[in-house]
Order: structure tokens, then C-alpha cells, then sequence
């Protein structure tokens, strides 16, 4: 038995309900970073469950006792900076209970609900992704036919517009086996900003000036979700959004960072947005700090949005 528990890593505990003393394990003192040579009571461990879960869990394992068979509570703890999830279980309305000791176990399950969170980002993800790209092809739709003078003139325009969006959102989640495959930063802006040029009164409207500049994989796809945000929003608010708007980025140089601008002129009013932000915000700030410990500042000004990303050099060839 000891050996089966050790191979399920599973952390033993006992709990006096009358004295509220709790007697674990040693895997059970590490999970909870506690001292091994003290007593410990619940209120003792309490102290270590993440406040946002805490008076839950006081309640839940309060409510045990009335709770007839099985029972399962998953919750977070704070060992010093790390967060884990631990999932305690037992048998309730005393099953089992021999001298007021109830016993159970606590697992270690920070694994399991890391790849929960994971998947669900994940998804909440595509779903704005995909939100994003009908709004886009709509628009190019919708645009495209204002300025094709037949049919077959508006297909093909139309055709070759959302080839370059399929491959402009390859870059924002890269396909299987395309690892190691750097772009320049030129042209990987370009790619990114092909599909929305011409689609005003004057070609050229979309601009690009940067340095030369390697990019690798994952900085790569970090600065196409950012363009890919920044142009989807463009598109239905900003610039892009009118025949006579005009989009410039450029790249300037600030000690170890690299500064790229994101300019838009001849669009409608904008403002600065109230209320929490959005997924994509939310999305696109993490994005960018985690991949590129970078940063993104935005100015409302009156003559259009301008967007200023700043990120570590270093971390572009990544």
C-alpha cells in the first residue's frame, strides 16, 4: 500500500474534529510547504489557501460532515510565490470515523488545472479569432465591392485579399513543422498588411518602414497577433475603416529596445474606450510581456490612433 500511494503521489492527512488538529503525511507538509516538526491545526492550513478560494473552502469542508459519501473540494495555495492546486478528498457525514479522526487525501493537481486553464484560453482564443476574421471578410467583402467595376474583376479581388488574410493568419498560429522558419521584420509586417492595402482611394495607403531585422519563430508569432489585433480594430473603427485613411508603421531604436509605431491619419474621431478591457486587449498585453518583455501604449489623439509597441531586442530573435 505504501508503495502504490508513493506512485500516485498521494499526500495522507487526518483530522481530529473535535480539536481541529490535522496529522499528515510528509508528502502532505511539502505540498503545503509547512514545517514537518509543527502541529498543525486547519486553521493553521487555512492560512495558506489563496484568499479568492479560502472562506470556500472553510465552508465546504465545514459542510463534509453533512455530506453523505464521497466528496471532492479542488482549491489554490500559496507555497511563498507559487500558486498550486490541491484537491482534497475523503468520505463525508463521518464515514468511517474511528476516535472523532476523520481521514483523506490531498492530491496534487496544479498539472490538471493548469492544462484546464490552458485549453480554455485556448479556446476562448479561436473563438475571437474567428470572430475576427468574419468581421474581416466581411469588410473585404463589403469594400472590395464598392471599387470592382465587374463581377469576375470583384472575385478575383476578392479571392487573392483573403489568400493573403489565410496567410497572414498562418503567422499569427503557425502551422505544425514550420518551426525555425524566421522572417525578416519588413516582410513579415507587409504579409500581415497586405490584404488591407488598396482598399481605399489611392494605393500605398498602407505603409511599412522599418529596419532590417531578423525575426525569429516565437517573436514572430507574438507581433502578428498584435498587427492582426491592431488591423481587425482599424479596419471596423480606425483608418482603414474609411477610402482616406492611411496606415503607417515604422521602427525606431531605444537603447535595448525596439520601438514600433503604429500611425493612423485621415480616419474617423476616435476615443479612448471606457470599461474593462477585452479579450483581444487582455490577450495581445499578455502576449507581449510574456514573449517579448515588451510593452503597448496607446494615444488617443485627435488626427487618429497611434499605437506605440516597445520590445526587448534580444528577444526578437526568438
Amino acid at each position: 500500500m505504501r508503495l502504490a500511494i508513493e506512485a500516485a503521489e498521494v499526500a495522507l492527512w487526518s483530522w481530529n474534529v473535535d480539536t481541529d488538529e490535522l496529522v499528515m503525511d510528509k508528502r502532505a507538509y511539502d505540498l503545503w510547504g509547512v514545517d514537518t516538526s509543527s502541529s498543525v491545526t486547519f486553521e493553521d492550513l487555512s492560512s495558506h489557501i489563496h484568499p479568492a478560494d479560502r472562506d470556500r473552502v472553510r465552508a465546504a469542508f465545514a459542510a463534509t460532515r453533512a455530506i453523505l459519501g464521497a466528496y471532492e473540494i479542488d482549491f489554490r495555495i500559496l507555497v511563498n510565490e507559487e500558486v498550486r492546486w490541491v484537491s482534497a478528498r475523503g468520505q463525508g457525514n463521518d464515514s468511517g470515523i474511528v476516535n472523532r479522526i476523520m481521514f483523506g487525501i490531498f492530491l496534487d493537481v496544479t498539472g490538471r488545472k493548469q492544462a484546464e486553464e490552458g485549453n480554455e484560453l485556448l479556446a476562448g482564443e479561436m473563438s475571437h479569432r474567428v470572430k475576427n476574421l468574419l468581421t474581416i471578410a466581411t469588410a473585404l467583402t463589403l469594400r472590395t465591392s464598392r471599387s470592382a467595376k465587374t463581377a469576375e474583376d470583384m472575385a478575383n479581388d476578392l479571392i487573392n485579399r483573403l489568400s493573403s488574410l489565410g496567410r497572414a493568419h498562418d503567422l499569427v498560429r503557425p502551422l505544425p513543422g514550420t518551426e525555425g522558419k524566421a522572417a525578416l521584420l519588413g516582410d513579415l509586417l507587409s504579409v500581415l498588411l497586405a490584404p488591407y492595402d488598396d482598399l481605399g482611394a489611392f494605393t500605398g495607403r498602407v505603409r511599412v518602414s522599418v529596419p532590417r531585422m531578423g525575426v525569429g519563430d516565437s517573436a514572430a508569432t507574438t507581433i502578428a497577433l498584435v498587427v492582426h489585433e491592431l488591423a481587425t480594430n482599424s479596419l471596423k473603427y480606425g483608418a482603414l475603416s474609411v477610402e482616406t485613411g492611411t496606415l503607417d508603421v515604422s521602427c525606431t531604436f531605444d537603447g535595448s529596445d525596439v520601438v514600433l509605431a503604429w500611425t493612423e491619419r485621415g480616419g474617423p474621431p476616435v476615443s479612448e474606450p471606457t470599461g474593462p478591457a477585452g479579450f483581444g486587449s487582455r490577450l495581445v498585453n499578455r502576449s507581449i510581456a510574456g514573449q517579448l518583455a515588451g510593452s503597448l501604449a496607446y494615444d488617443w489623439s485627435a488626427e487618429g490612433l497611434v499605437v506605440t509597441l516597445r520590445m526587448d531586442k534580444s528577444r526578437l530573435s526568438k
